[in-house]
This record gives C-alpha cells, sequence and structure tokens, in this order.
C-alpha cells in the first residue's frame, strides 16, 4: 500500500495530524488472534486466583512454602488485569488508546511483574531445594521470616529496575535518532538500547534462570542418589524390597518430571523474547513486530501455565479446586478440613 494515499493506510487516531498508521489485519486473524489472547487472559485470572483463594481459605495450607506460591499467584493475576488486556489491544491494532502517561505506567507494571514472577520461580526453587537437599534443616532453614526476605526482594528490586528505567530513559540513551524517526500519536513501545537490553535481559532472566535451572539440575542428581540409595537399601531386605524400591523410582520420576516440566516452560517461554530484546538493537531495530509480540505473548503465557503446572502435581490443589467449584468453602469450618491425603 501506498503511504502516500490515505485511503491505503488507517491511523490510530484518524483526526490527528501525527498519528500512527493502525496495524490492518484481515478480519479472520483479528477474531482469532482476541480469541487466543482472551483466553490466555481468562486462563491466567482464573488459575491463579484459584491458588490465591486455595491457600488463603485453607488454614492447612499456611505454610512458608505455600505464601511464596501466593505471592507468585498474585503477581501472575495481577498481570493478567493490569497489564494483559491492554498489551492485546496493543498487540492486535499496534496503537495505544489510552494515553502517554499510561503507556509509560503499563510499560512499567510489565516488567515488574514478569520480573517478579521470574524472580519468584528463582525463589521457589531455593525452597524446593531445601526441602529435597537438606530435609532435616528444612524447617529451620525456610521460616516465615526467610520467605519475608525472599518477597521482599522479589517485589522491591523488579519495581526498582522497572520503575527507574522507564522513567529515567536510561534504556534509551544512545537509541534517540531511530526513537525520533518512529515518534507518532499511539505509540507505545518498549526500546532498549544496547547496553540496556543486555542488562535488562540478564537481571530479569538469566541471572534468576541460570540460578534455577541449576538448582534443579542438583535437585533432580540428588533425589535419583537418594532413589538409588533406598534401592540399594531394600535389596538386602528380601521380603517388601520390590514395593519399596518400585515406590522410590516411581517417586523419583514423578518430581523430575514436574521439575523438569517447570523448567522447560519456564525456558522456552522466556527465552526468545529476551534473547530478541539483546539482539534487535544490534541488528538497528529491525525485529518484525509481530514476532515482537509473539515472544511476548509467549512469555506471557508462563503466568498462565504456573498454576497449570502446580495444580496437576499437587493433590491438595485438585482437592482445593473441587471444593471451590462445588460451592463447600462457604460451609461453615470447610477452612479447617484436611486437603492432604490420610497417611496410611
Amino acid at each position: 500500500s501506498d503511504p502516500q494515499n490515505p485511503a491505503t493506510v488507517q491511523f490510530c487516531f484518524s483526526s490527528v495530524n501525527h498519528s500512527c498508521p493502525r496495524n490492518v489485519r484481515p478480519v479472520l486473524t483479528v477474531w482469532a488472534m482476541y480469541l487466543v489472547m482472551i483466553g490466555a487472559i481468562v486462563m491466567t485470572m482464573l488459575g491463579n486466583m484459584i491458588i490465591i483463594i486455595s491457600i488463603v481459605h485453607f488454614k492447612q495450607l499456611h505454610s512458608p512454602t505455600n505464601f511464596l506460591i501466593l505471592s507468585m499467584a498474585t503477581t501472575d493475576f495481577l498481570l493478567s488485569c493490569v497489564v494483559m488486556p491492554f498489551s492485546m489491544i496493543r498487540s492486535i491494532e499496534s496503537c495505544w488508546y489510552f494515553g502517554d502517561l499510561f503507556c509509560k505506567v503499563h510499560s512499567c507494571c510489565d516488567i515488574m511483574l514478569c520480573t517478579t514472577s521470574i524472580f519468584h520461580l528463582c525463589f521457589i526453587s531455593v525452597d524446593r531445594y531445601y526441602a529435597v537437599c537438606d530435609p532435616l534443616q528444612y524447617v529451620a532453614r525456610i521460616t516465615i521470616p526467610v520467605i519475608e526476605l525472599f518477597l521482599l526482594i522479589s517485589w522491591s528490586i523488579p519495581m526498582l529496575f522497572a520503575f527507574g528505567l522507564v522513567f529515567s530513559k536510561l534504556n534509551i540513551i544512545g537509541a534517540e535518532e531511530f526513537v525520533a524517526v518512529i515518534d507518532c500519536t499511539g505509540l507505545c513501545v518498549l526500546i532498549f538500547n544496547k547496553l540496556w537490553g543486555i542488562l535488562a535481559s540478564f537481571i530479569a532472566f538469566f541471572l534468576p534462570g541460570t540460578t534455577m535451572v541449576g538448582i534443579y539440575i542438583h535437585i533432580f542428581t540428588v533425589a535419583r542418589k537418594h532413589a538409588k540409595q533406598i534401592g540399594t537399601g531394600s535389596r538386602t531386605k528380601q521380603a517388601g524390597s520390590e514395593s519399596k524400591k518400585m515406590t522410590s523410582s516411581k517417586t523419583e520420576s514423578k518430581a523430575t518430571r514436574t521439575l523438569g516440566i517447570v523448567m522447560g516452560v519456564f525456558v522456552l517461554c522466556w527465552l526468545p523474547f529476551f534473547v530478541l530484546t539483546i539482539t534487535d538493537p544490534f541488528i538497528n531495530f529491525t525485529t518484525p513486530e509481530d514476532l515482537y509480540n509473539v515472544f511476548l505473548w509467549l512469555g506471557y503465557f508462563n503466568s498462565a501455565f504456573n498454576p497449570i503446572i502446580y495444580g496437576m502435581f499437587y493433590p491438595w490443589f485438585r482437592k482445593a479446586l473441587r471444593m471451590i467449584v462445588t460451592g463447600m468453602i462457604f460451609h461453615a469450618d470447610s477452612s479447617t478440613l484436611s486437603l492432604f491425603p490420610a497417611l496410611a
């Protein structure tokens, strides 16, 4: 289409002189995009809301670990309310209709909540590390004050980082010319220069991500060693040794599978976006807008997958879900009901 001919180009604000062009897509594409994105938003909202209600309502779930999971669910829930709906309209229309100040605030909340969510995943891996590798010291080590420290770090660092970066405009130093060229009314993009593309990705993803993957690999090896020891220990006792070995290898493979899925989903969801953030300034910001949006939404999907992963692997979560859906939580004394299978 010829940009000189106003008939072929649609603008975000038709009455404004310096308006950005709107991305005109086929109707079917627009419907499909809205369907997928609204689906992601609703899934993130509901999944995390169920976790929040479960942990707050059932007294049995008031443990240090679960407060960490509760805080992560809150982060992901806020992302689905405050960030994702506006990102959806921007991704589909390629227009920002909500003003300059809210563009800045939205960008800050976007960076902050995504980073906070990633920090939580990292601290949950630290918690799992002590649970599996040092079970005798676990209760003494992972106390409420320790969890409070984890939460303070998980919320304060991303907040300072996000608001500091966006409002100081450190991220666009050296890229001012490019910003001036693309500037128009209805634009809301986050541009990172070479330095901050690397620094931001390191703070928000590569540092917590590498820590998490390292810890999980360590947990995995320790769990395997434990299972082997149980296996060899039970060989000396003839009776019932087979069932014991079976149980230990079952538990081990289940734990391994959970960790593998948590790690795999996390890396799959976020790695493409952060690789893009680092490379984009080096290729003179030539990344196609749609590709950027695909990778951004893949990252958002991590917040939708978190409750599904935890829900699939924690039996108490499934029981709590059943009680919420059937309305049993409105019964008197439901908060003291047991969610854990009775120990044989």
